[in-house]
């Protein structure tokens, strides 16, 4: 499969879901600075492909685990807004009923098996969610979502190496956006793309443009079908950047305006709907048209949220099992 060949109705998929995640963040960003969100944030504006193009490439039957910055992850597998929206405020309707908060999402009924607040600790996870489908004999696959600093770490290659040698139908999906909090990861890797490594362990690896959502979804399409028929793990690198800071409140001064001003001019919503209305697939209008809706379901998710209960004292140690 070729980018060429993702289908008008796909697109459009692809274009919405991009901007659900965008409106979602912007959203959650002004509650936060309002100090209507209790905890702290950590915002997916910016790699929105990354997140769309390989979970379009998925069933709802497959596995995702996700990081710190997971918003995009969940709602890009189908994870409920009004849900996710009301665990950001604390309240009971919450996917962790008000006590987990952004990083402990999660809703195994479509295969997320949650954000996670360690770095890195999503990745033995989906290695342990793909050896359970290689055992259970289904053809499901698990993709683990993690950054480059997660790239260095122990998890990442003892992981990788194990997924490898028993052939077991993972996907592994570096999120490159540069930055390892305020590092960069120029600082921490010699390897131009991190891919490379995928060498060590004798499985594909491929670098992508992580902002070009249909060339994501092509590579992703190409790693879960080799997954998916029994041939082992892939490694795709996604090189992109996150619009906002490591978590609210990061001022990004670490950050050179050039490379800032670039990487404005490479957002993956107006790539891909650039691309749409050059293939007449749709106009500014309709665009514009569907940016409301989305904005309005966004809103009557907040208003979810602020309209329910917060959990009870006495429930505090309900549903603890360690």
């Amino acid at each position: 499969m070729t980018a060429l060949e993702v289908d008008k109705d796909l697109m459009m998929k692809l274009l919405e879901k991009m901007i659900l995640i965008r409106r979602f963040e912007e959203r959650t960003k002004k509650a936060f600075a309002d100090g209507e969100m209790p905890g702290f944030v950590h915002l997916y504006a910016g790699e929105e492909a990354v997140a769309v193009g390989c979970c379009s490439a998925l069933e709802t039957r497959d596995y995702i685990t996700s990081t710190h910055r997971g918003h995009g992850h969940l709602i890009a597998k189908g994870g409920d807004i009004k849900l996710m929206m009301a665990e950001l405020f604390g309240k009971k309707t919450g996917y962790c009923k008000g006590k987990g908060g952004s990083m402990h999402i999660a809703d195994i009924n479509i295969g997320i098996l949650g954000a996670n607040g360690i770095v890195g600790a999503g990745i033995p996870i989906a290695v342990g969610a793909a050896l359970s489908a290689k055992l259970r004999k289904t053809d499901q696959v698990a993709i683990s979502f993690f950054g480059d600093g997660a790239s260095n770490s122990s998890r990442f290659h003892g992981s990788i190496n194990l997924a490898a040698i028993w052939e077991l139908p993972a996907v592994f999906i570096i999120e490159n956006n540069q930055y390892a909090e305020k590092t960069n990861i120029k600082l921490t890797a010699k390897v131009k793309n991190l891919s490379e490594r995928a060498k060590a362990y004798g499985i594909p690896g491929v670098t992508v443009n992580g902002n070009d959502v249909l060339e994501v979804y092509t590579e992703a399409c190409n790693a879960v079908k080799r997954a998916r028929d029994g041939k082992g793990p892939t490694l795709l690198e996604c090189k992109t950047y996150r619009t906002y800071g490591h978590d609210e409140g990061d001022m990004q001064t670490y950050k050179p305006k050039q490379e800032v001003e670039y990487w404005k001019g490479m957002d993956p919503i107006i790539i891909l709907k650039n691309k749409m209305i050059n293939s007449e697939v749709i106009d500014e209008e309709r665009y514009l048209e569907i940016d409301r809706a989305i904005i309005n379901r966004i809103e009557e998710a907040v208003k979810f949220a602020k309209d329910s209960p917060f959990p009870l004292p006495e429930e505090a140690l309900e549903d603890v099992y360690a």
